[in-house]
């Protein structure tokens, strides 16, 4: 794995490339994707810092594993390449913007254009063994992307989190609530949305609610 970040963030995050675990992690993510298949495409892996600058941020969404299946994982949380079908997680959240701010369901399922807006779709985990889910965890990733997330609440202000489900929200723990706006519910996959868990939070219109009074510019999601 090279890790070739975008500029805006090789500054931030420097020293956590220099750390001992991040160096482990770099050999283990290079054997894995010499001996098996393994996504999103390594060029691919930092694509979240890619599209979206550190200056230009807004807004954080946090995953928890890159998509596993063929095709299917582009670096961005919950996003899929343009040929792909939209995954069920990812149709409840359109469903939930197509009722919250009124506007068409997307034709579909590539979130760049919300990264290139400000929006860090972010996974805690951002690689994966082909058809093996969770199969990177717990091998530095997410000490890299507490990291990510402390850096960001440090040296930011005025940053809306969306923390859905259990896991985002245990990440949330990095985040200076003084400092930032967080918004948190139940996970969009179905078993909780149709629980009563996600559907009805409008997390996209008090997002850009929120970025308004600020005098940032909103969201076109």
């Amino acid at each position: 794995m090279n890790v070739n970040i975008a500029k805006s963030w090789e500054y931030i995050l420097k020293e956590e490339f220099e750390k001992g675990y991040f160096n482990q992690l770099t050999a283990f993510v290079k054997a894995e994707y010499k001996q098996c298949s393994c996504y999103p495409k390594e060029n691919q892996i930092f694509a979240a810092f890619d599209y979206c600058s550190f200056d230009d941020l807004k807004v954080v969404i946090i995953g928890q594993d890159p998509y596993h299946g063929v095709g299917q994982a582009n670096g961005l949380c919950f996003s899929v390449n343009e040929n792909i079908a939209i995954p069920p997680s990812l149709k409840n959240i359109f469903k939930e913007i197509e009722t919250d701010l009124n506007q068409p369901f997307p034709v579909h399922g590539n979130l760049e254009f919300w990264a290139k807006q400000g929006v860090l779709l972010l996974n805690a985990t951002l690689t994966v063994r082909a058809h093996d889910a969770g199969s990177h965890q717990k091998k530095g990733w997410e000490k890299f992307t507490d990291t990510v997330i402390s850096q960001i609440s440090l040296k930011k202000e005025n940053v809306v989190f969306l923390l859905w489900g259990g896991f985002a929200k245990k990440k949330g723990a990095k985040i200076d609530k003084d400092k930032h706006y967080v918004l948190t519910s139940g996970h969009p996959s179905p078993l909780s949305a149709n629980r009563g868990f996600w559907f009805g939070n409008k997390h996209f219109s008090k997002t850009n609610t929120f970025l308004k009074s600020k005098e940032l510019e909103i969201i076109k999601w």
